[in-house]
């Protein structure tokens, strides 16, 4: 059994491996929240932390937080 024997067959086991490479890939993206605009969000902040994060960091001003924060307690 010579080298010609596996012409064309020596590299057919990369299909497998790259075929589970990006299924991997892509499996960990839709489970873990990740860029690819995940499932399961790990986002557990409730909407008043939202607006109080957001006022901490100056994106928005005292006006726009009094508004926001009382159409939440309605």
């Amino acid at each position: 059994m010579g080298y010609g024997d596996w012409t064309g067959f020596g590299y057919m086991w990369i299909f497998p491996l790259l075929f589970l490479g990006v299924f991997i890939f892509f499996m960990r993206g839709m489970f873990s929240g990740g860029g690819m605009g995940g499932m399961h969000s790990n986002n557990s902040e409730t909407p008043r932390e939202i607006l109080d994060r957001r006022f901490a960091a100056g994106e928005i001003g005292k006006e726009e937080y009094e508004e926001m924060k009382a159409a939440l307690g309605r």
